[in-house]
């Protein structure tokens, strides 16, 4: 079902502690009325917010919403829209000023270290052992989540090789790699732990076609053979169309509309243009194409 900003703004306010009431056995993530501000000297590092100041940019204004077990939900939005403040904060990485994330029942401020546990992140600002190979890394990283030696070595070759990485390049130091290759080891790295809840934060930026084909297949056998869910953030439409069951589309930090990717384009859809893509999608939502969006937002945090 399409919901709408106005519609959510509009049904009033929501409780601040995530209780029994507020969860569903088929909830993964419970997200109320989510507020991060930055600048103007006021934002929340320690637990007590500040007040907001005039000059504050609003990343996350707001948002509310709940995302299923199993499900595949995007966030579509331009550069500075918000949606990486988000990621951060459902992955403990960031306070929120006000409102309450729940990941499986656990707060994200009272029980970080059961939802750590719980998830794993790809960015665009993926970091490595520069100095160490692939694989090097990779067995690290598993051995930190738990997985034996042996089993590490035997997925690692696997997992790299699903995404197009030979073996004679397993072994090279990673600064001799390109960044997109680089980026195919931090999605194998999240993979290999087997998070139940993946946060896929523009995974495929700078991958060739060939290569986003290689992660989008990747992130639904994960999916589908571990019981994931998984939170997608994009700019790049069709891949949210491919992959997601729902989108939410963020403009200036708010949740401006949500739903299947055929409701959004059924919803968009004109006399002029009967059967739009996500693309149109976007423009009519939120008044601008992609590029307009991203020019208007470029000082906003990310």
């Amino acid at each position: 079902m399409i919901q709408t900003d106005q519609e959510e703004r509009t049904a009033g306010p929501l409780v601040r502690e995530i209780t029994t009431t507020d969860t569903h056995p088929h909830d993964a993530v419970v997200a109320n009325d989510l507020v991060k501000a930055f600048g103007g000297g006021s934002q929340r590092i320690f637990r007590r917010a500040k007040p907001a100041k005039k000059d504050q940019v609003m990343a996350v204004d707001h948002v509310s919403m709940r995302i299923a077990r199993n499900e595949i939900y995007g966030v579509l939005g331009a550069n500075g829209s918000g949606k990486s403040t988000l990621i951060r904060l459902l992955s403990t990485l960031l306070l929120p000023d006000s409102g309450t994330v729940g990941i499986f029942g656990y707060d994200v401020v009272r029980d970080e270290r059961i939802v750590k546990r719980m998830l794993n992140r790809v960015s665009v600002e993926a970091s490595f052992f520069k100095k160490l190979s692939p694989f090097e890394n990779l067995m690290y990283a598993t051995r930190l989540y738990g997985l034996t030696g042996a089993s590490a070595r035997r997925e690692i070759p696997i997992a790299l090789g699903r995404l197009g990485i030979a073996p004679d390049r397993m072994h090279r130091p990673l600064e001799q790699m390109s960044r997109g290759m680089q980026q195919k080891v931090a999605i194998a790295r999240a993979f290999l732990t087997a998070p139940v809840f993946l946060l896929l934060d523009e995974p495929t930026t700078g991958l060739d076609p060939r290569s986003k084909v290689d992660v989008q297949e990747f992130v639904l056998q994960l999916r589908r053979e571990h019981d994931a869910t998984v939170l997608l953030t994009t700019h790049d439409m069709a891949e949210a169309d491919a992959l997601c069951d729902r989108i939410a589309i963020l403009d200036r930090g708010r949740v401006v509309v949500e739903g299947t990717p055929e409701e959004l384009k059924a919803q968009a859809a004109s006399h002029d243009i009967p059967e739009p893509t996500m693309e149109d999608a976007f423009m009519v939502f939120t008044g601008r194409s992609l590029e307009e969006a991203e020019q208007d937002e470029e000082p906003a945090a990310r």
